[in-house]
């Protein structure tokens, strides 16, 4: 039987890909195996999985900043290297798979003193920096974007990501009946990532009387972040956070407005949903969402609209715009390679261990 490792953790980002990859590696005849924190997110996300064993190794963040932990943690990625290289003997998986996040780092050092073959997957425009020192050990690094993948010259691939089935698996007839919508009237969901986003929320309600006109309204508003005054309001449903109805939400909606995350982007193309993006702006993150989005935009797969140029005005015109002229992202979101990521990235797997 095949076996293969996976690994990745630290947040849910990290780990879910891996969960979209394991019924299909599992229905493929593969040994399943995952390496983890003790008490990280991973753990609770996977050990709970029928047929995936799972194992600790012991991590520390690797910090650009000061931090009296920087003198400790060292010592336990030493620690965790000598504990996934005990499991690399024991197990001798055929490849290890590696989302990223700082428990990643012990285990593909593990395996490469094993000569075990690493693929790495990076989500971002540019690596973070777990998978920047893991990169050296890797025969292969899959990328979600295609700018990414050059970067690393003839080791990239462009693969996208791996979405998880239940995402795609929504029913349209079901979200309508949710959410009280009706089939006469195209459906914006609005959503501002898992925290929801004030500056999104707020020209989202001033544009609502101009918006309603032409369309009924979901907005993901984010925790705590409802608006009493608009309750009742016909064509608008307010929902500060969704779980299992996610799946039935987007399979109802015709168009989206959304922030620019990897995961969020892959899933949109996966579900072949006309977006309008507004990144988070540069000084409230890193930028990764601005260059991701920009990316999406210059492959026609999505619109973009920066949050320092959102008025009402220029929303509404922008979401009337990208209704009118869906039908073209739809022919470039058919074209792109990447849209089905658990395909590229099994194809990958497949074909390391092939040799």
């Amino acid at each position: 039987m095949k076996r293969i490792v996976l690994t990745g953790g630290g947040t849910a980002g990290h780990v879910t890909p891996n969960l979209a990859l394991i019924p299909r590696l599992q229905a493929a005849g593969w040994d399943v195996h995952y390496i983890g924190e003790a008490d990280g997110v991973e753990r609770r996300l996977v050990s709970a999985l029928p047929g995936v064993t799972y194992h600790c190794v012991s991590t520390g963040k690797l910090r650009r900043y000061f931090d009296i932990k920087n003198f400790s943690d060292p010592f336990r990625v030493i620690k965790g290297v000598a504990q996934a290289s005990k499991l690399m003997k024991r197990l001798k998986p055929d490849v290890v798979f590696s989302k990223g996040g700082f428990v990643s780092v012990p285990v593909v050092y593990g395996a490469r003193l094993h000569k075990v073959p690493v693929l790495l997957h990076e989500s971002d425009m540019t690596p973070g920096l777990a998978n920047k020192l893991c990169a050296p050990f890797a025969r292969r690094i899959l990328c979600t974007f295609p700018e990414a993948a050059r970067s690393f010259g003839d080791k990239g691939v462009h693969t996208g990501t791996p979405i998880r089935p239940e995402i795609l698996q929504g029913s349209r007839e079901k979200g309508l009946a949710t959410f009280g919508f009706t089939n006469g009237r195209p459906v914006l969901m609005v959503t501002g990532g898992s925290s929801g986003a004030q500056a999104i929320n707020a020209v989202v309600r001033e544009a609502l009387p101009r918006l309603l006109e032409s369309f009924q309204v979901l907005h993901l508003c984010g925790p705590g972040n409802a608006d009493e005054g608009l309750l009742g309001t016909a064509g608008y449903v307010q929902c500060e956070y969704l779980n299992s109805e996610m799946a039935d939400a987007y399979a109802c909606a015709n168009i989206l407005i959304s922030r620019a995350g990897s995961n969020t982007l892959c899933e949109i193309l996966a579900l072949r949903k006309p977006a309008l993006l507004i990144p988070y702006p540069k000084g409230a993150s890193r930028g990764d969402q601005i260059v991701n989005a920009r990316s999406f935009e210059a492959r026609g797969l999505s619109r973009v609209l920066m949050q320092e140029d959102m008025t009402v005005d220029r929303l509404v015109t922008e979401v009337i715009s990208l209704y009118r002229e869906r039908g073209s992202l739809y022919e470039k979101m058919d074209q792109e390679p990447s849209a089905n990521g658990v395909e590229n990235v099994l194809r990958e797997i497949d074909r390391i261990v092939a040799g």
